[in-house]
């Protein structure tokens, strides 16, 4: 069969680094359209993607929905909605970075449009395919950890120095902010794991000077069942925490590192190209057991590759698609409720 066209809208991070590559890694799937206004950004995409056609809007994509099969929505997120809607008024199936939308009516709207119009949406949580996030899942449904009691999180980073752009110091209707960023994925894999929310309470700080958006956020979550997410994401630790320690009454899971799949896509690497994508070292494995008794336990490969395998499967007929953007919207809320407990200094209650 032929290659399904894909359309990346925006050529940041996100598409250059994250979508393109991925998309390229797909057997089924080519990056046929780029949208982007910058003249660098356009230039790069056509050395990366072979025939890609730059567009410098999003409008004037629609004009060419008869040639595209797939919409990727990477561009700034108080974009993502309007973008997502535009491209379901097309016809056209879309996958939407997270944060899925600015709040939780705009993602419903989506929603409700996708299922109006019989279009296939999706969301880009990445996330539930990096190596430790894989290995907890394991060892929590084997039994070595027995009954989780405390679930720790973190996405920190060291970084004192602004790097400028909007992600810092947009306004409010930008959703920028720590918060919406690493926090959309640490809530989704707190839910991935532990199930639906009760309680929500958060601290959202922005610490560096000149920066309007947090950069420096706790969010602690009380699921139904009685487990506890304590989840951090910081641009300001001078010593970077555990990225997960997990409690059960069995055995702790400690693991140190992040995982090594964005780095390597930063480096200009692929998927399809490296028999070993996505695994760590030995020396990055975390430990499980209890005080004087613990052991290594080799990290799950990571895989984002799977998200854009999925996608094509669920276009042509064979599976279900990789991500339910109403477990984004449930991240949403939550997201919400943090900022409201914050405001107010209170627990919300959901």
């Amino acid at each position: 069969m032929a290659d399904l066209n894909v359309a990346i809208i925006g050529y940041g991070v996100g598409g250059a680094v994250f979508h393109g590559p991925l998309v390229e890694a797909t057997p089924g799937l080519r990056v046929a359209y780029v949208v982007t206004g910058n003249d660098e950004r356009a230039a790069a995409a056509k050395r990366v993607h072979d025939g890609v056609t730059v567009v410098v809007s999003a409008d004037a994509l629609w004009a060419r929905a008869d040639s595209i099969d797939l919409v990727v929505v990477t561009s700034p997120n108080q974009a993502h909605a309007p973008q997502a809607l535009a491209a379901i008024e097309a016809g056209l199936p879309v996958v939407v970075d997270k944060p899925f939308a600015v709040d939780v009516a705009q993602a419903e709207q989506v929603m409700a449009a996708a299922r109006s119009a019989g279009v296939a949406l999706t969301v880009f949580q990445n996330r539930r395919w990096d190596g430790d996030f894989l290995t907890l899942r394991r060892l929590i449904d084997e039994g070595v950890l027995g009954t989780v009691s405390r679930f720790e999180s973190r996405f920190e980073r060291w970084r004192p120095v602004l790097k400028g752009g909007w992600r810092e110091t947009g306004g409010e209707g930008e959703a920028g902010g720590l918060l919406y960023d690493l926090c959309a994925h640490l809530i989704d894999q707190a839910l991935q794991l532990f199930g639906p929310v009760q309680e929500v309470y958060a601290q959202v700080d922005a610490r560096r000077p000149a920066v309007l958006n947090d950069d420096d956020t706790f969010v602690a979550l009380t699921h139904a069942n009685g487990v506890r997410s304590h989840l951090w994401a910081s641009a300001v630790a001078s010593n970077l925490g555990p990225r997960m320690r997990v409690l059960g009454d069995r055995a702790s899971y400690v693991k140190y590192g992040l995982d090594v799949q964005e780095d390597r896509l930063r480096d200009g690497r692929r998927p399809d190209l490296e028999p070993d994508w996505g695994t760590e070292p030995q020396s990055m494995w975390g430990d499980v057991g209890t005080p004087g008794d613990s052991s290594p336990v080799a990290t799950e490969p990571g895989c984002y590759q799977r998200f854009y395998a999925d996608v094509a499967a669920a276009l042509r007929g064979g599976g279900a698609l990789p991500v339910d953007p109403a477990d984004s919207v449930e991240g949403l809320r939550i997201i919400e409720a943090a900022r409201r407990s914050h405001r107010d200094g209170v627990v919300v209650r959901l």
